[in-house]
């Protein structure tokens, strides 16, 4: 993917093939791809559909298994880090205004954090600081 600026966002589905294929270190078939699905699998075609689609975005690139031959090995073009940092970036912008501050602020009030987790974040942010809560 040339810029991740101006990259199109991902559908639930494209999202869900995406993660498949992060979660592996290497390019995977659409059968191999299949495999990975849980019960009921998607189609075939289906898969092979959304590949399409993804590369078309810039998302995946493919190539002939073994340089020759009918079968396509699908890899993803950037990484999942990638993708969450420029969509995350996103959401800051548009959404909070371009303030870090509002946007962690509304995860606070909106999602259930326990100690354990807060204690996590508060130790990203001030690894020499050793609160107790």
């Amino acid at each position: 993917m040339k810029d991740t600026k101006d990259m199109k966002p991902l559908t639930r589905a494209e999202s869900e093939l995406m993660n498949l294929m992060w979660d592996h270190s290497q390019g995977l078939t659409v059968k191999q791809l299949l495999e990975c699905y849980p019960e009921p699998r998607p189609a075939y075609t289906t898969v092979g559909t959304f590949l399409k689609i993804l590369e078309a975005k810039g998302f995946v690139e493919h190539k002939r298994a073994g340089g020759s031959g009918r079968t396509f090995v699908y890899s993803p073009l950037l990484t999942r880090e990638k993708y969450v940092t420029q969509v995350l970036r996103d959401v800051k912008d548009t959404v909070f205004g371009s303030s870090v501050k509002k946007m962690l602020s509304f995860f606070v009030q909106h999602e259930e954090i326990d100690d354990e987790e807060l204690r996590e974040i508060l130790q990203m942010i001030n690894p020499a600081n050793d609160l107790q809560l």
